[in-house]
């Protein structure tokens, strides 16, 4: 039975990943989306690494940490992207990644 820390864990990463997913494709219908393009390639790239980490994470694998190591970097950069951007979208994905980054640190410190 996994523990309500690692569940809390799972709907984080699931979270990071509907708000990366929400965001790529609303940066998708802006007027600039040339603008927006490195925006998209961190949401696509943060949502995939969301749910890998989250699979690794179910299933109790040992190497679910390395992993994690890539989804904490993957995440700030692209909270860090986001939020050059003001569109409401952007700062959603934004807020969702922090909090992503600080599950899995606070997960890999346990």
């Amino acid at each position: 039975m996994k523990s309500e820390r690692t569940n809390e864990l799972e709907h984080v990463l699931i979270k990071c990943i509907t708000a990366c997913e929400t965001c790529a494709t609303a940066c998708l219908h802006e007027d600039d989306v040339k603008m927006m393009a490195k925006c998209i390639m961190l949401d696509r790239d943060c949502a995939d690494i969301c749910i890998i980490t989250a699979r690794f994470v179910a299933r109790d694998s040992a190497h679910a940490k390395h992993v994690m190591k890539e989804c904490i970097e993957i995440c700030r950069l692209c909270e860090e992207e986001c939020r050059k951007h003001k569109h409401d979208h952007c700062q959603k994905c934004a807020d969702a990644c922090r909090e992503c980054a600080e599950a899995c640190e606070a997960w890999m410190n346990r």
